[in-house]
C-alpha cells in the first residue's frame, strides 16, 4: 500500500518511525458531467479573474480572504515554519479506555506501518502495551496543513489510527429528540425485544452494497444497448399506522426470513379502568343514574342493619327478663325453705 505521510510516533522518549497508509477505500461509482445534447465532457477551467485567462497548476498558490475581501497570500514556506511540534510526529498525549471516545468524533482510518527494521522493536512494544492495558492512545498530529486529533488502537497485529474531531467540533443534539410527552407501553417494548432477538446477530462480511450492484447492472445494460432492469415492486403496499401491528408484522417477517415458524405474537389488551364519576347524566330508555342506584342500595343496607340491631336488642331484652324471673323464683324458694325450717325448729323445741 502506498504511504501518504512519513513521520514517527513519539511515545515518551521512544521514537517509532512509521508510514501512514489509508485503511479504507471507496468502491462508489463516479460519474462525469456531460452535455446532454451531444455527450461532450463538461470541464472546469481555472481562470484568473484579473487577467481573464486560464492558468496552470504551477501558478496556483494559497491565500486567506480577510473580512474586507483582501487576499493575504500564504506560501508553503510560511506553513513550514509554524511552531507545531507535530509537523512530522504523531505525539501520544494520553492513554484512556476506548469507551471514553464518542463514536461521533471518529473520522478517517489509517494503518501505521513500521518504517524499516529499527522500528520493529518499539512498534511491537507499543502494540503489546496497548493490548495488555485494554486502552487506546490519544495523539496529536499534523496532516494536510492542519493539526489533528487521533486515536491509536490495535487491529490484528497492526496499529491503526482513527482521525478524531476536536470536542468543540461535535454539535449537541438540541431539538433533535421528540417531545417528552411520548409514552411507550410495556407490550410495545416486549414486541421490540422480540424483534431484536429474532433478527439476532449477523456476520458483517456478508453485507454488501446492493445499490452499487444495481447501478453496475444498469451501466452494463446501457453499454450493451439493452433496456435497464426494472425496479422490483416493494414487498408491502400502504402504510402501517398501528405501531403494534407494525411490530407484529416485523417479528413475523423476520422469523419467516430465517426459516422459523411464523407464530402469532400474543398481545393481550389491558382491561379498561372503571372510573365512577359524580353527577352522571341519566341514560336513555328510562334507566336510572348510577348515583340514584347507589343511594337506594345504601338506604337498603342501612334499613337492614337497623332491623338486625332491633332484633338483637329485642332478643337481649327477652333474655334479661327471663333471667330476672328465674332469680325471683330462686329467691322465693329460698325464703320458703327458710320459714319451713324455722317452724320445724320451734315445734321440736315445744315437744
Amino acid at each position: 500500500m502506498r504511504s501518504i505521510w512519513n513521520g514517527a510516533i513519539s511515545f515518551g522518549l521512544v521514537s517509532i518511525p512509521i508510514k501512514l497508509v489509508n485503511a479504507t477505500e471507496s468502491h462508489s461509482i463516479a460519474f462525469r458531467q456531460i452535455h446532454t445534447e451531444d455527450g461532450g465532457r463538461i470541464r472546469y477551467r481555472k481562470v484568473c479573474e484579473l487577467e481573464d485567462r486560464e492558468v496552470t497548476q504551477g501558478e496556483i498558490g494559497k491565500g486567506y480572504e480577510d473580512a474586507d475581501g483582501t487576499i493575504i497570500p500564504i506560501t508553503d514556506d510560511d506553513l513550514s515554519h509554524l511552531p507545531i511540534p507535530t509537523a512530522r510526529t504523531i505525539e501520544i498525549v494520553a492513554f484512556v479506555p476506548e469507551e471514553r471516545i464518542d463514536p461521533l468524533q471518529m473520522g478517517a482510518a489509517y494503518y501505521l506501518a513500521a518504517s524499516g527494521a529499527p522500528a520493529a522493536k518499539p512498534y511491537t512494544l507499543l502494540r503489546e502495551a496497548l493490548k495488555r492495558s485494554n486502552r487506546v492512545a490519544i495523539a496529536k498530529y499534523a496532516l494536510r496543513g492542519r493539526e489533528r486529533l487521533g486515536m491509536l488502537r490495535v487491529v490484528g497485529d497492526a496499529i491503526a489510527m482513527h482521525g478524531l474531531l476536536w470536542p468543540d467540533e461535535v454539535r449537541a443534539p438540541e431539538g433533535v429528540a421528540p417531545d417528552a410527552g411520548v409514552t411507550v407501553r410495556d407490550q410495545e417494548l416486549d414486541l421490540a425485544d422480540a424483534l431484536m432477538d429474532t433478527l439476532g446477530e449477523i456476520d458483517l462480511d456478508d453485507l454488501h452494497d446492493e445499490y452499487r450492484e444495481a447501478l453496475e447492472e444498469v451501466i452494463a445494460a446501457k453499454a450493451a444497448g439493452e433496456a435497464p432492469p426494472e425496479t422490483p415492486e416493494p414487498a408491502t403496499s400502504g402504510k402501517v399506522l398501528d405501531l403494534m401491528a407494525a411490530l407484529e408484522s416485523s417479528v413475523r417477517a423476520a422469523r419467516e426470513s430465517r426459516g422459523e415458524p411464523a407464530e402469532e405474537a400474543e398481545v393481550r389488551s389491558l382491561p379498561p379502568r372503571k372510573t365512577a364519576s359524580r353527577g352522571t347524566p341519566k341514560e336513555t330508555g328510562g334507566k336510572k343514574s348510577t348515583s340514584t342506584a347507589a343511594k337506594k342500595t345504601a338506604a337498603k343496607k342501612t334499613a337492614a342493619s337497623t332491623k338486625k340491631s332491633t332484633a338483637k336488642s329485642a332478643q337481649s331484652g327477652k333474655k334479661t327478663a327471663a333471667a330476672k324471673g328465674t332469680a325471683k323464683k330462686a329467691t322465693a324458694k329460698s325464703t320458703g325453705s327458710k320459714s319451713t325450717a324455722k317452724k320445724t325448729a320451734s315445734r321440736r323445741r315445744s315437744a
